[in-house]
């Protein structure tokens, strides 16, 4: 339930750390060793190409780096990738949640659930799943928050997370991952296209990402 407990708890620890984090310094920025276009263009089977951004849409998400690119394999529906970076998030530059931005921009939740993604080693990550949907057009949405290594679903432990790294490791850098592909009809691929393309993609982010 919303106002259960564990909801509680989460409200208390969250306007704790808030207060915390006004107390402290500003802490570290984090910069990229690397910028985010230096992900590869080409993903296994996926051929990438650039699908920049409106500069209104840079400027509102306030990111530090970022990259959007399409992906696609011949003969099958693009995937559109975004990576927004924040080297620090105690400047006014949160991370704007799609929870919050695709409705802001006309799209209506109509499903979403969590899965996992699996890499070759076998260690699994769950992600956040959306169905979303625009008049007639719909979009299967994946997205994540990275940090440290870390992969978070949760708005509310990212959040915690980022509490705790400012406390412990004076940070508060982080990433917002999403992918996304309209959906035409009855497209049974959809989910296991975009789940293999994030499974390929994750090993790049993990070694790009600072940890």
């Amino acid at each position: 339930m919303r106002n259960g407990p564990r909801f509680w708890l989460m409200v208390s620890i969250l306007a704790a750390g808030t207060i915390a984090l006004h107390l402290l310094s500003h802490g570290d920025a984090i910069p990229l060793e690397k910028p985010l276009t230096s992900l590869p263009m080409n993903l296994g089977p996926w051929q990438g190409f650039d699908a920049p951004l409106p500069a209104r849409i840079i400027k509102a998400a306030a990111v530090d780096d970022y990259v959007s690119r399409g992906y696609q394999i011949p003969g099958a529906v693009p995937i559109l990738l975004y990576v927004g970076y924040y080297r620090s998030q105690r400047t006014g530059q949160w991370v704007h949640s799609p929870k919050n931005c695709l409705p802001g921009a006309g799209w209506e939740p109509i499903n979403s659930k969590r899965i996992l993604l699996t890499l070759p080693n076998g260690k699994q990550y769950p992600i956040n799943l959306y169905i979303i949907e625009n008049g007639l057009h719909r979009q299967l949405v994946l997205y994540w928050y990275q940090a440290h290594g870390r992969i978070v679903a949760s708005e509310y432990w990212g959040k915690i997370y980022m509490v705790l790294d400012a406390l412990e490791e004076n940070r508060t850098d982080t990433a917002l991952v999403r992918i996304s592909t309209p959906l035409e009809g009855s497209d049974s691929n959809a989910l296991p296209r975009v789940r293999s393309f994030a499974e390929g993609l994750l090993p790049e982010l993990l070694d790009l990402l600072p940890k």
